[in-house]
């Protein structure tokens, strides 16, 4: 059995989608920039606000991102404001979440939000005792795919790469666990999908977060 396992938040633990759509909109609106679709802001998540804006930019018409600057200050006053707007788990991960507290298995969340507003979703909707680690972008440690923060939690849990099960939902989250030398299981519920996945050549592909329970025992 896995003894750690590591989940991505957007798209894998929770569905952000709404809170993403509408920070990114009220800071293209202060722009004076026309706004981005449900189908749009999905496939432009995933890889940090800053890359975010960026291609939210783009989208909008200022090619040139001649309002950058002033869309990253703009998005973090209003994503602040708006983090939890309509979040709520996918359907399944409570359950699962259960099961690896009753198994004992450690948990983590690594996220590309960043650090304060991945703490406020987690403990929002989950509460302060079901994650042993959160962590979201910092200074500190670089944003996925690079593996260092996956390596600081290990750490943190006391565990081995070979003993750990990584979970998210975009390209960005399958080069991070390849990176990390960790199986990692591509979640089909989220933002992207199966073609995206299986691209990077995932360990696992999983349909629902219950698929999960019987991978995790036969390891």
């Amino acid at each position: 059995m896995y003894r750690c396992c590591i989940f991505d938040l957007d798209g894998t633990l929770l569905n952000t989608t709404h809170a993403l759509l509408r920070s990114t909109n009220l800071t293209l609106e202060r722009l004076g920039l026309s706004c981005l679709t449900m189908d749009q802001i999905m496939k432009i998540v995933g890889d940090g606000y800053k890359t975010q804006m960026e291609r939210a930019l783009k989208l909008a018409g200022d090619e040139e991102l001649t309002h950058y600057q002033d869309a990253l200050r703009i998005y973090m006053e209003v994503f602040s404001e708006n983090c939890m707007y309509q979040v709520a788990p996918y359907e399944g991960i409570p359950e699962l979440l259960r099961f690896l507290k009753e198994s004992r298995i450690r948990t983590a969340v690594f996220s590309n939000k960043p650090h304060g507003q991945t703490v406020r979703n987690i403990e929002g909707i989950f509460g302060m005792k079901i994650f042993d680690v959160i962590q979201g972008q910092t200074e500190e440690i670089p944003k996925k795919p690079d593996p260092t923060g996956v390596f600081e939690i290990l750490k943190k849990l006391k565990a081995e790469p070979e003993e750990c099960l990584y979970f998210g939902d975009t390209n960005t989250d399958m080069r991070t666990g390849a990176n990390a030398g960790v199986d990692t299981a591509g979640v089909l519920w989220g933002f992207r999908g199966r073609e995206e996945l299986e691209a990077f050549h995932p360990r696992y592909l999983i349909q629902r977060p219950e698929d999960a329970i019987p991978i995790i025992q036969a390891h």
